[in-house]
């Protein structure tokens, strides 16, 4: 049995703006989404990688990878128009022994190694399991400008990647959204519709999705938190 990470790279990244989708921006000389395949590289909880990105940047993705002498093989495959549809082509090339399949942003460099395995357990007792940490914020229902309720917040939580699934599971999900036509924002949400509980794990603040250009000095503080705490374990 073998746990299978697909890592979607496909987006155009619009709202950080700029040529650049936001996975290739340089992050301390390094493009974001190599920072989070270092993070899954590094996990014994992981045994394949596959890295879905755009056709036209086969080329400049290969030679990023080429260059960081992985421990283990990341595979390029060319994504869709949809995050779905990027997932869902790497899930077609799924080695036969895949029993686990997680799914992360690679715009999330910041993910612990302690969670990527959490998940995996989960995923392997329950059948699905995702991040999620607690809104701090009041959520409110709106409707053309109008709040038309509010949302208690102990019953809201925030997901974020990565997200684990038995393969079964996950292929019966994407499965049926394809035959429905139903579109989700999440792979989690592929696995609700199908009618399957999700467990959620406590996840980090630490754990962000860089997508704003104000994002990236918070990154660059966590880059340059985690080399310091290199050099003090070294």
């Amino acid at each position: 049995m073998s746990v299978l990470a697909i890592i979607p790279a496909a987006g155009t990244g619009l709202r950080m703006g700029g040529a650049t989708p936001k996975q290739f921006l340089s992050l301390e000389g390094v493009p974001i989404f190599v920072h989070t395949l270092r993070k899954f590289a590094a996990s014994e909880a992981i045994d394949g990688i596959f890295l879905g990105v755009r056709p036209e940047d086969m080329d400049r993705a290969s030679k990023e990878i080429a260059t960081e002498h992985f421990a283990k093989a990341v595979r390029l495959l060319a994504g869709g128009a949809s995050r779905q549809e990027t997932v869902a082509r790497c899930l077609d090339e799924a080695p036969p022994d895949t029993d686990v399949v997680v799914v992360h942003d690679a715009v999330r460099p910041f993910v612990e190694l302690a969670m990527i395995r959490q998940v995996v357990d989960a995923a392997r007792q329950d059948g699905a399991a995702i991040l999620g940490i607690p809104s701090v914020d009041t959520v409110k229902k709106v409707e053309r400008q109008t709040i038309m309720g509010t949302i208690p917040r102990e019953r809201i939580v925030l997901a974020q990647t990565p997200q684990a699934f038995r393969y079964t599971l996950l292929r019966q999900a994407f499965d049926r959204a394809l035959a429905e036509g139903y579109i989700g924002t999440d792979e989690s949400s592929l696995v609700e519709h199908e009618g399957h509980d999700v467990r959620v794990l406590m996840g980090s603040d630490r754990n962000i999705k860089i997508t704003k250009p104000s994002d990236l000095p918070l990154a660059r503080l966590y880059i340059a938190q985690e080399r310091e705490h290199i050099r003090e374990d070294a």
